[in-house]
């Protein structure tokens, strides 16, 4: 296989969107399509199943893609690597988080690269997502690891690194803090209160106005913080949109944290800035994406 043939067929298995992964490769969706016929031509069968609304990796495709991923990484470090031994990377990169569950995996990465990079210093820092974004832009943090969706101006948005089932934090007398899971219609039970300073995307994905089948879900109050969140929450002025793994890193008497059965896993992806792409920088990211890769395999701990 040709090179373009294995980033063409990694990116779209990925992506499972031809317009998005011409755009990331920066080349024409036609460009794509005939590169994967190519490639689907000569392993003898289809890697994807596309219709007018979906693509698919086929079982077969799905193979190769698990196949080829590792060796793909390692070629990819093992450049990195090489051409960092001819680069001075010194100085200091600040690496921003928004959950704890994040700074433990930014936390291996970053004692890795500093073990091969002795003159870089990376400094971790925890934002709250309202601020995150505005800290890489203002140039605070250089790298980040936050929830997805992101669509902002000069900044670029990685793989995904991990995901996160979602659970519902309620107030510890309400009557859905008994129940073992919650649904996406629960949402129009009680107003949701929310972060200040979000993005309209974001807020849409995370803290929708309708359930799926249509209800109104009322917006409540908001809050600078995470733990001024978790206060409005206790005082019973509504619930919010959290992960599972909230619940162990911040347990309180008065919230609960209850299960979805039927919400999508919310998504973390690294971003950084267009501008700033320095050696330093695609080295830390590198690290950053095969420590993501051996977490998949042994899940941080919960």
């Amino acid at each position: 296989m040709e090179r373009y043939e294995i980033e063409a067929f990694l990116a779209l298995a990925e992506e499972l969107h031809f317009a998005r992964t011409a755009e990331r490769l920066h080349v024409s969706p036609g460009r794509v399509s005939q590169t994967i016929k190519a490639l689907e031509r000569r392993v003898g069968g289809a890697l994807f199943e596309r219709s007018s609304r979906r693509v698919v990796l086929t079982p077969v495709g799905q193979q190769l893609r698990d196949d080829l991923l590792p060796a793909y990484q390692q070629i990819q470090r093992a450049i990195a690597h090489a051409t960092a031994a001819y680069q001075d990377i010194r100085g200091v990169l600040r690496f921003g988080f928004t959950a704890s569950w994040s700074g433990e995996l930014a936390l291996r990465a970053a004692d890795a690269f500093s073990s091969r990079h002795s003159r870089c210093v990376v400094e971790l820092q925890e934002v709250t997502y309202n601020a995150a974004i505005v800290a890489l832009r203002e140039k605070v943090v250089d790298l980040l690891v936050a929830e997805l969706p992101v669509e902002e101006p000069g900044i670029s948005v990685g793989p995904v690194l991990f995901r996160e089932g979602r659970a519902l934090v309620v107030p510890a007398v309400h009557p859905l803090a008994v129940q073992e899971t919650v649904s996406l219609e629960d949402l129009a039970l009680l107003p949701l209160v929310m972060g200040v300073g979000v993005s309209p995307t974001w807020r849409d994905e995370h803290f929708p106005r309708r359930t799926p089948a249509g209800r109104h879900i009322e917006h409540g109050p908001a809050g600078a913080g995470w733990q001024e969140l978790l206060s409005l929450v206790g005082a019973g002025k509504g619930a919010t949109v959290a992960t599972n793994r909230a619940g162990h890193y911040y347990a309180r008497p008065d919230i609960a944290y209850v299960p979805f059965d039927d919400a999508p896993p919310v998504e973390y992806a690294l971003m950084w800035r267009d501008s700033d792409q320095t050696v330093g920088l695609k080295a830390l990211v590198q690290t950053v994406l095969e420590f993501a890769a051996r977490s998949a395999d042994r899940p941080l701990p919960r």
